[in-house]
């Protein structure tokens, strides 16, 4: 299993009912919207985690099926990485 986590320095803030991604490091000028589910995956990945264990915290939190939310994840954490935002 491969153990994914975000890179220090950034931080979800909700404004005015968005999620804003923003960068506090001072280094990048990093700022991007996320949803809700977005933002609930942020929150698992600031801590050392697996696809596996949060595919399970999501279909727990939104009733969806493993596959769809395995999937979903997979999609979101590729979209970090291609930012630059994971620390592998």
């Amino acid at each position: 299993m491969i153990t994914l986590k975000i890179k220090p320095g950034y931080v979800v803030k909700k404004v005015m009912g968005s999620y804003m991604l923003v960068s506090i490091s001072g280094e990048e000028s990093t700022m991007q919207t996320l949803n809700e589910t977005g933002a609930f995956l942020w929150s698992l990945l600031e801590e050392d985690t697996t696809v596996e264990a949060m595919t399970e915290k999501m279909v727990s939190e939104y009733e969806i099926d493993a596959v769809t939310a395995k999937n979903d994840i997979l999609a979101f954490t590729e979209k970090l990485r291609l930012s630059g935002l994971l620390d592998e």
